[in-house]
């Protein structure tokens, strides 16, 4: 009935702006439900697309809104996949996600064609395209294994790279028996073009991307969002082009994740805004549009879809099970980890019932096929989340337990800057890639104001004794222009922290500011360091100055002095994430340094995180003795040693062994500690003068951390 005053209402809901309320009123509050019953919250938003759409209560339409937006969903998801995945685990073991793709296809492959033929009555090509819609997989647990931080894991790498393996088989299939519908045979010309228009894409793709990546963001440096943009507009470029070259969008996505995958570090500012947008927007808009697919009515008007759904989920649980069994014998994964696999393998989404419906459309289905397929696609969409949830949270007490022992002493990074740092944002970019992610530590940004008259009240500080009111007047107007001097570099320093904050907080890193007043700087980082306990310290430098003079005059060199700390000294010309290659100078003498553990475990950090290869230079020392304390420090990533004779031999060697987009980190003690040569001396100067653009100095601490313990690796 309509209510005077007020539109009149029907249903489906046509009005562009309710439809996206209700959108996001189910996003909102559906996951927040299903959760209270321990569920994982994708599954929540799977469900009420089946209630509200147009085949049970009808209050909104698929239409091409929803399914532009569920498209958009599903290459997103696909796209975040590729972006996060272990770049150097999936270059170094593909044979790995090869073999996981090739069990897990293969047997759902045969025995739903033979179940075809014999059970179902189809032909053999129409059996063949049956089983290859339930031999692929969709991600559909993909948000669960993101939001556990485990997508790094080895077993979870091998089964996301082993996704576009399988769907590339499928479609393939799918591509194959169109053709071979239309013109009853296929001739060679067909593969010829097939196969030079996939080659052309892949390989221009895995070239071009990378080197527009490494361009704009090196020479773009206006607001973020235009970084943002710039990674839409790969991701959709890409997928398109994989359409012309004959393959499914969806593929285009992936690689253009793989792409990029080394240029967007998982702890970026810009990782944090696209798995912001994808979990809040796009990928809760492919779930709902997939729930809006099924038809539940159709399930009580006879038992065909039954006996078709029955038949796809007892063949594809019961192979994929055995898929990643059998791969756990090969390749020695953990039960949960294997078991994480099966959940991650079983969903199935819109690949599966876009071939259903072509099927369909070439006569080789009835309707009762699709039917099936939606009701699998239902059930596939609430095992996959639930299972990689039960078995992904086991996955991170085991890792937890294995690679880490408790520490009484936390890590905690402290960045000095003042209003002339040119570089506070690649300085903070450094200090969150070497952030631990499950720590809940701040890193801590720090401004020194050197006090100039009596002492302000504004926070924590330390300031000179105040001067006797003896003084007299002339005292007191010096003190009170010096007061007005100091407010005023109060002032400036405190903008320059509010910068900061803003960077950090933009990639949901806890940062604590701190400003300071001090009879001097170095005075004021002293104590900062003793009062928050700091272990790391991470300052800029300017190499076209004397060594130390980049921050504040002499003041890192006097900081060396009077410290113990692990201490980063840092010159970054370029954006952290563009970088290529990580350079590891190490003297020859250091190897029973107390901190040399340290410095090791942050640069395989910062390489983890980049996911680049990584070369140790050995001056005149052995390289066993490296190797084995490297390959004993976490995480676990490749790299490769050489030696080098002497220091002579490495001066007039460097040219040579460094290239455009390099990062030297030269590992040093103190001067006069353990490992101590006089050449260490010139050794960053020499790096900044002729080494690569980027170059961090990193002097270790002298005295060994409590929490330094987790940095090995524990059997």
């Amino acid at each position: 009935m309509a209510v005077p005053g007020l539109p009149s209402i029907s249903l489906p809901f046509n009005d562009p702006v309710l439809i996206f309320a209700i959108a996001m009123v189910v996003f909102l509050t559906a996951p927040l439900l299903l959760e209270q019953f321990e569920l994982p919250g994708i599954i929540a938003v799977l469900l009420v697309g089946v209630l509200i759409g147009p085949h049970t209560l009808g209050l909104l339409n698929r239409s091409n809104t929803i399914v532009l937006l569920g498209t958009v969903g599903l290459l997103y998801l696909m796209f975040v996949s590729g972006l996060e995945i272990d770049i150097n685990d999936f270059l170094e073991n593909p044979s790995r996600s090869a073999i996981f793709a090739l069990i897990t296809f293969s047997l759902p492959m045969v025995l739903g064609t033979i179940s075809g033929v014999v059970i179902l009555q189809f032909s053999v090509i129409a059996a063949i395209l049956f089983a290859s819609i339930f031999s692929s997989h969709t991600l559909l647990g993909y948000p669960i294994v993101e939001q556990l931080d485990i997508v790094k894991n080895n077993a979870v790498t091998t089964t996301i790279s082993a996704t576009i393996l399988t769907d590339t088989v499928a479609l393939l299939i799918l591509t194959v028996i169109e053709n071979l519908h239309s013109q009853s045979h296929i001739e060679i010309l067909f593969w010829v073009e097939f196969t030079l228009k996939l080659a052309i894409f892949f390989v221009g793709v895995w070239i071009a991307v990378p080197r527009l990546g490494r361009w704009f963001f090196r020479n773009v440096d206006e607001e973020s969002y235009f970084e943002f943009l710039f990674v839409m507009a790969v991701l959709f470029v890409t997928a398109y082009l994989a359409n012309l070259a004959g393959a499914e969008p969806i593929i285009g996505a992936f690689l253009a994740g793989l792409t990029l995958n080394r240029l967007i570090p998982s702890t970026s500012t810009l990782q944090n805004r696209i798995d912001f947008v994808g979990n809040a927007l796009f990928i809760p808009f492919f779930l709902l549009s997939t729930g809006m697919i099924v038809q539940p009515n159709l399930f009580l008007k006879g038992i065909q879809p039954w006996v078709i759904a029955g038949t796809i989920l007892a063949i594809m649980l019961g192979t994929k099970l055995a898929a990643a069994w059998l791969t756990s014998r090969i390749y020695g994964f953990e039960r949960p980890e294997w078991l994480t696999m099966f959940g991650l393998s079983t969903g199935q989404a819109s690949a599966a019932l876009a071939i259903a419906f072509i099927g369909t459309d070439l006569g080789l289905f009835t309707t009762a096929t699709v039917n099936g397929v939606v009701l699998m696609i239902l059930i596939a969409g609430i095992i996959s989340p639930y299972l990689a949830e039960r078995y992904g949270r086991e996955v991170v007490a085991a890792e937890e337990t294995k690679e880490y022992e408790p520490s009484e002493a936390p890590e905690r990074i402290l960045i000095p800057l003042t209003k002339y740092t040119d570089n506070t944002g690649t300085l903070l970019d450094l200090s969150i890639l070497l952030h631990a992610s499950e720590s809940e530590e701040p890193i801590h940004a720090l401004t020194v104001v050197e006090e100039k008259g009596q002492n302000l009240d504004i926070g924590k500080r330390y300031t000179t004794t105040n001067r006797s009111e003896a003084d007299g007047a002339d005292t007191h107007d010096q003190q009170a222009g010096g007061d007005q001097q100091t407010e005023g570099e109060v002032a400036d320093a405190e903008q320059t922290l509010e910068k900061a904050e803003e960077h950090a907080v933009s990639a949901e890193i806890p940062i604590d500011t701190q400003t300071r007043v001090a009879e001097n700087v170095v005075t004021g980082i002293v104590r900062a360091i003793k009062d928050n306990r700091i272990t790391t310290v991470i300052m800029g430098w300017n190499n076209q100055r004397r060594f130390g003079h980049r921050l504040f005059g002499t003041t890192i060199d006097q900081l060396l002095d009077r410290t113990n700390e692990f201490i980063l000294v840092a010159n970054l010309a370029e954006p952290i994430n563009t970088i290529e290659r990580l350079v590891i100078v190490l003297p020859g003498r250091i190897t029973t340094h107390p901190g040399l553990s340290q410095g090791v475990f942050m640069a395989k950090r910062l390489t983890e995180q980049l996911g680049v290869p990584s070369q140790y230079f050995i001056i005149d020392g052995g390289v066993e003795q490296y190797e084995n304390l490297i390959t004993s420090v976490e995480p676990e990533v490749p790299f490769e040693l050489e030696a080098v004779n002497s220091w002579r031999a490495f001066r007039s060697e460097t040219s040579d062994q460094f290239k455009e987009g390099d990062l030297a980190i030269a590992l040093l003690p103190r001067e006069g500690a353990r490992g101590w040569e006089s050449y260490l001396k010139r050794l960053p100067h020499h790096l900044a003068s002729h080494g690569p653009d980027n170059v961090v100095v990193a002097y270790l601490p002298e005295e060994e951390q409590a929490y330094q313990r987790q940095f090995f690796q524990i059997d």
